[in-house]
């Protein structure tokens, strides 16, 4: 309930939709659509097995310009959290595997990079705006999902991961 009240809370905030982005609540009876995709090194995520975990799904393509500015900071993001209570999936959308090889080779970006080369998750998640990141809670369920470009290193990016992250550092009660 403090989740759903803050994540209320920063929506409501008048800053929420500066710095180019927006962020748009899921809607309340809309089921979260499962996610099952390969990565580059043909490794399979599931969504499923990253529960406990906050999650962060970025979908992005190449050709989009604000995308690509996004991803070193997604990255940094990643790299802060190391192993912790935060993934981040980058999602491509609708671009080859070599397409999208070759940017990660040229970008060195480590982050696990999915492939969607029919755009079917990004349909199931509602994504037609690029970049889009989904919001997922440690507790499992979509608090929102950001429309467009975000520093995930900024205090705006802080904010919006805080309620995400809450459940999942929560210390149990002393007896």
């Amino acid at each position: 309930m403090a989740l759903c009240f803050a994540l209320a809370t920063l929506l409501a905030s008048a800053g929420v939709q500066a710095q180019g982005y927006q962020v748009v609540p899921w809607p309340a009876r809309q089921p979260m659509p499962p996610l099952t995709a390969t990565d580059l090194q043909g490794q399979v995520w599931r969504l499923a097995d990253l529960r406990g975990k906050a999650v962060l799904i970025n979908f992005w393509a190449s050709w989009c310009e604000p995308c690509r500015a996004e991803m070193p900071s997604l990255q940094a993001l990643a790299q802060q959290q190391g192993a912790g209570p935060l993934q981040v999936l980058a999602v491509n959308f609708k671009e080859s595997a070599s397409t999208v090889q070759r940017f990660v080779q040229q970008t060195k970006l480590p982050l696990p990079v999915l492939l969607d080369p029919q755009g079917a998750m990004a349909r199931q998640w509602g994504v037609s705006v690029f970049p889009s990141t989904v919001l997922i809670g440690a507790d499992g369920r979509v608090q929102g999902v950001l429309r467009g470009e975000l520093d995930w290193t900024s205090a705006q990016a802080a904010q919006l991961l805080r309620p995400l992250l809450a459940p999942a550092l929560k210390v149990p009660a002393q007896r």
